[in-house]
Order: C-alpha cells, then structure tokens, then sequence
C-alpha cells in the first residue's frame, strides 16, 4: 500500500493504472465485440460471450489489484456467502457515488456473473469507455421528462423495448442485472427536494425492475440487495483516487421475489403496478432502517 505517500500523488498513481489498466483490456475486448458483430448467430454468440465475460472480469481484477495497491480502506463486509457465477442475479443497491461501482465489481467479481448496469444514452460517447459498454452490450437508456412525452408519446414505450431486448439476450448465458433503484445518486439536494418517505434514501423507481422481471422472471427468482454505508463521510470519485475512503460497510441479502410478482404487466396492469410498487416500497423501506443502524452503530 502507498498510504505513506502524499494524498495527490497517490491519486496521480491509481489514475494512471486506473488508465492503463482500461487502455489494456478494452481493445481485446473489441476485438471479440467486432466478431460478434460481423456473425450474429447464436452459436457464435454462446462461444464468444464467456470470452468477452472473461475479460471484463480480468479488467475488474486489475482494478482491484491497483485499489489494494493505493487504498488503506476497511472492508467491513457481510452477506456475501453461497453466491455462484452459474447463476443469474437480479442486484439492487443504494447508490451514493460513483465509487459504488468499484466498490459492487469489487466484492462481486467472480462471485457472480458479471455485472450489466442500465446507462444513460449520453454515456455511449465517453471515450473509450463508451465502446467499452457497448462491447458488453450494457444497455443505453433514453430518459425523457413527462414534458417530453406528452409532446412525443411515440417515444413512451422505447426504454421498456430496449430493456426487453436486452433482458433476451441476457437470458441465453448467467448473467448479473445491476439496478439502481434510486435512479441516480443520492445528495442532500436531492433528497431535500423529495422530503419523504426514507430519511437515508431517495425514492426507488419500481419501473426498470418490473420491466427486467417480466423479460427474466423465470431466472430470478430473489434479489440480491446490497447496502452501502461509508461511515466518514460518501467520497468523491477523487477522494477514491487518493485513498482517502478509509472505511466501507456493506450488507447483502437475499429476498425471494413473491410468485405473484414475476409474470405481471407493470406498464398495463394497475392492480399488478400497485403491488409491485408496494413490495419495492417495503424493500426500501428495511433498507432505511438498515442504513440508520448503522449510521447509529458506526460514527466517524
């Protein structure tokens, strides 16, 4: 570890092989991506898929090599026990900042199949990155405001079609789909404008969800849902950078989805979107509580 080193050129090391490691793996990566392309047949798909898996997952060990290198972080984990790479997962956490995802693909990675997060359509064109999940098909989600939708309701149906289409080629090999029910990152601004219900979290948004459920529900049959507490404070990605993230808590637990809840229609069915929206309300609910214990437990 380089915790003996100043702050700035700790966070100078990890963005270099943070860099690296990305300019390494990503161009193999497309490589296999372009094979894909050229031959979309299902057979080369079933061949070419665990390749592709498994380089994804040797660029997340090297992004977990270097953070070891550069951090002088605790881990305080648990609920991780009997997790399997031969199986699917649906996978739910809060979402803080965007060390949430090192830290997800740090404690997941190999554990289960390898993650595959809903993105914003604009994140295709950051460079090299972009193409980097486009190769392991992450799907590019259009979010248009109610304003916009009333004045093109074309456009209504085109997220729950690209979460479909995705959901089906998800479902040919075991595959992890990471959602952040929350949306986007929580901040005090954010939350300030909400108010209530969950003094810890924003609002969850049951739609992406349901829509995965009813394209996979016969391979989930439980959530993994993580929760992820920095008990000093929610660093910044540069905070990350140069070690200052001393202590991360994390808490995984298995829910079975009920039966009911895994053949309906959230976007036609209101009796079924109630429900669903229900459970999800109570998930989020005990997920509160659980991030009140521990800010109570666990004070910087």
């Amino acid at each position: 570890m380089l915790n003996f080193l100043p702050p700035a050129l700790v966070g100078l090391i990890a963005g270099l092989l943070l860099a690296l490691n990305i300019l390494f793996w990503v161009p193999i990566l497309l490589v296999f991506a372009v094979i894909k392309l050229v031959l979309p047949f299902k057979a080369v798909r079933l061949r070419i898929d665990p390749v592709i898996l498994s380089i994804a997952e040797n660029w997340i060990s090297g992004n977990s090599a270097w953070m070891k290198l550069t951090q002088h972080t605790s881990w305080d984990v648990q609920g991780f026990e009997g997790l399997r790479p031969d199986q699917w997962y649906m996978v739910s956490s809060n979402h803080q900042s965007w060390v949430d995802i090192f830290v997800l693909q740090h404690l997941l990675n190999r554990r289960i199949p390898l993650l595959k997060f809903f993105l914003k359509q604009q994140l295709i064109w950051v460079p090299v990155m972009g193409l980097a999940w486009w190769a392991l098909e992450f799907p590019f989600m259009r979010r248009h405001s109610e304003a916009y939708l009333k004045k093109h309701p074309e456009m209504r149906g085109k997220d729950q079609e690209t979460t479909r289409k995705a959901c089906e080629k998800f479902a040919l090999i075991p595959t992890s789909v990471m959602n952040f029910l929350e949306g986007t990152r929580m901040t005090p601004a954010k939350h300030a404008q909400q108010q209530f219900p969950y003094t810890h979290l924003l609002k969850p948004k049951a739609g992406g969800l349901a829509l995965a459920l009813q394209a996979m529900g016969d391979k989930f049959h439980s959530v993994l849902d993580v929760t992820i507490y920095y008990p000093d404070g929610i660093p910044t990605f540069g905070d990350f950078l140069c070690g200052r993230m001393r202590r991360v808590v994390v808490r995984a637990r298995s829910i079975e989805i009920p039966p009911e809840l895994l053949n309906g229609n959230y976007g036609e069915d209101a009796e079924f979107r109630a429900g669903f929206s229900a459970w999800v309300a109570e998930l989020w609910r005990t997920k509160d509580t659980e991030l009140a214990r521990l800010k109570a437990d666990l004070k910087p």
